[in-house]
């Protein structure tokens, strides 16, 4: 008992000579890790069998040298977690994140700042109306007028953004309303819809055309029909660069939409907003200034870690409008309009300081960096949908757009069915991750499995993409050997 008594450290504190030592350890880590990224597999392929033994384990009543638990984090968790950073991670969208961000997100937790008063922190208040700012004007939308906050990331900045449409459109009232978007929608719109309240008859997922963007005739004949039946249609929300394909819906035409029918206009730029950078991107976004609410994730296109989404509105006072509450404990934080409480502009009211990692990391590289950084990606995309042209074997399904392309085998000396052509498909995904040099997962598109690419890592190099489709190129022949 005296042993154990003796190893209490009820303060949870550690000497100043300890904490500098550890963070040296840790500071390493990250260092070492950015630094052999590339040298690294991007994925992994553990059982759960195989996990169970490497983690699995009850609680510890007794300390664990610090030491110990670090070898153990690095060797048995981080080395088997699939690597988003990876320069060779194509799939789903990359969060390719920076060092000073992860530093920034250290000092955040560090320090503990609570980022929901003014008073408790004006500083990071401050702060994060500052970045708010850069975003609204990167937008176009009104900076006097206009606010945001950041959120942990699209899906809840969805969900507030609707949340917002159904106060202001429908005064929480959701009788008879009904909410429009394409079926390239991303699946937290519907997680969004279900959270507050509509019902599946309330929602028209709506067809796309040919090239993956809103049908604007099915939209108006949609609208029309409901409109004959006495229902009330609210929010139409559009695509700024789709999770399949990077498509952006026809964002100006769908603003003159909302303003002939009175419907709240929300665009979930999740992935493609970091497009706004550059000059194909903001040619592609156009019309997304006319929004009443954007959701935009920077550590997606923005290159930051997880968790930092953001929800832009051209209305600020329509945050406080949905969102405050003025319970007895939180009166005596109340202070004046100029000074924002951002627990009244969302859901959370603690709140971390998210809105650090992002000031740091544009004040150290400089907005100029990150543009280059978007426009690598969107050049890269460009260059594999000129490679795959020059060779018959492969067939593009929706070609390079905001840094993401689709395309699948489809052998010209071999005529194969669509079932045959599907299989081939996904043998090449499976392939390429059991060897472990790059993860490319399969979608499905016009009723075909494809491969897609989402090149939106600023340190993918050209010979990582000609490598990739050599061992795609001989995985088919393989295939059809068979």
């Amino acid at each position: 008992m005296k042993d154990q008594k003796s190893s209490l450290n009820p303060s949870l504190e550690l000497p100043a000579e300890e904490m500098q030592r550890i963070g040296y350890q840790v500071v390493d880590m990250m260092v070492e890790h950015f630094k052999t990224i590339r040298d690294q597999a991007p994925v992994k392929k553990l059982d759960w069998k195989e996990m169970d033994r490497l983690i699995q384990e009850p609680i510890p009543e007794q300390s664990t040298s610090m030491d110990e638990i670090l070898r153990h984090v690095q060797d048995d968790i981080f080395k088997n977690s699939a690597m988003t950073t990876h320069p060779r991670f194509f799939s789903f969208v990359p969060s390719p994140s920076n060092f000073i961000s992860a530093l920034a997100d250290g000092l955040a937790s560090a320090y503990n700042v609570f980022s929901g008063a003014w008073v408790s922190s004006p500083a990071a208040a401050k702060l994060e109306m500052v970045t708010v700012n850069w975003m609204l004007k990167l937008f176009g939308f009104p900076v006097r007028e206009g606010g945001g906050l950041f959120v942990s990331g699209g899906s809840a900045a969805n969900l507030m953004g609707l949340s917002i449409a159904r106060k202001q459109k429908l005064n929480n009232q959701l009788a008879g309303a009904v909410v429009y978007y394409s079926d390239q929608t991303h699946s937290s719109v519907d997680k969004a819809l279900s959270v507050l309240g509509f019902s599946k008859e309330q929602i028209r997922r709506l067809p796309c055309d040919d090239d993956f963007k809103l049908s604007l005739t099915a939209l108006d004949a949609a609208i029309k029909e409901d409109l004959a039946t006495g229902l009330k249609p609210f929010c139409l929300i559009g695509n700024a660069g789709t999770t399949n394909t990077g498509t952006v819906d026809p964002l100006y035409k769908m603003s003159l939409i909302c303003r002939q029918y009175g419907l709240w206009m929300h665009v979930d730029a999740a992935y493609g907003g970091g497009g706004i950078l550059c000059e194909q991107g903001r040619h592609a976004l156009n019309g997304i200034e006319l929004a009443d609410s954007i959701t935009v994730d920077p550590h997606k296109w923005f290159f930051q870690p997880y968790e930092i989404g953001c929800l832009l509105v051209r209305n600020h006072q329509l945050m406080n409008n949905t969102f405050q509450m003025l319970p007895e404990y939180l009166r005596d934080l109340e202070g004046s309009s100029e000074e924002p409480n951002f627990y009244d502009y969302g859901i959370q009211l603690t709140r971390g300081f998210r809105a650090l990692k992002f000031y740091m990391s544009i004040k150290a590289f400089g907005l100029a960096s990150f543009r280059a950084a978007v426009e690598h990606g969107v050049q890269l995309a460009e260059t594999v949908e000129e490679k795959l042209r020059q060779d018959a074997n492969w067939e593009i399904i929706s070609p390079a757009q905001l840094a993401v392309i689709n395309f699948r085998y489809n052998p010209r000396e071999r005529l194969l069915n669509e079932t045959q052509i599907d299989e081939l498909n996904q043998y090449l995904s499976q392939r390429i991750h059991e060897d472990g040099y790059a993860m490319l997962a399969t979608t499905i598109l016009k009723n075909k499995k494809t491969l897609r690419m989402c090149l939106i890592n600023p340190r993918t190099l050209q010979e990582d993409i000609d490598e990739t489709f050599s061992r795609l190129e001989t995985y088919a022949q393989d295939y059809l050997k068979k």
